[in-house]
């Protein structure tokens, strides 16, 4: 079993076809290849932890729909456009605001929101979040794995940890 991260998918939101102009023909397009990624990338016993706005505005029906069609168990971290109904859609593991977690020996601090000092920074935690799309300068030990920043489709620690040290590189050259 792995465990795979990723937010702002943004299912059914014509906004955010338009913002960072993400590189579909139109919104179905960019939700069906996402889809497609989703699943070429998790199998059936991975985990999903997914850090916000998942579905945007089409009712719970349509999020539902999207929630079936994803493969691996899958846990919501609420983004600023999950409503009441995305929480409670029974696809989901769990659902919260905020959660730590220990992955592969990495301690992660999820949110939907970048955080400027976290619990256990200083101790080697690195938190994990989306809401930026990949616009806003990370900190060290801080990642966006938005699907802006990651082709659209969920990434593993080891990924993560991976492009942070690649950008500590070209930082350094």
């Amino acid at each position: 079993m792995t465990v795979y991260f990723t937010s702002d998918t943004h299912f059914g939101h014509g906004w955010a076809l338009r913002f960072r102009a993400r590189p579909f023909p139109s919104l179905a397009a960019m939700d069906e290849a996402m889809v497609e990624r989703w699943n070429e990338t998790v199998g059936h016993d991975d985990t999903v932890w997914h850090l916000g706005d998942f579905a945007v505005g089409r009712g719970p029906g349509f999020a539902a729909g999207f929630l079936a069609r994803l493969q691996g168990r899958k846990h919501l971290i609420l983004g600023n456009n999950d409503d009441a109904a995305t929480a409670s859609l029974p696809g989901w593991g769990s659902v919260g605001h905020y959660a730590e977690i220990e992955v592969d020996g990495t301690w992660l601090v999820l949110c939907h929101y970048p955080f400027r000092t976290w619990n256990g920074m200083y101790k080697g935690a690195l938190n994990l979040h989306g809401h930026s799309h990949g616009k806003l300068a990370p900190m060290p030990k801080q990642a966006d794995v938005g699907v802006d920043v990651w082709d659209f489709r969920p990434v593993t620690v080891a990924e993560i940890l991976a492009g942070m040290k690649a950008r500590r590189r070209a930082a350094r050259a």
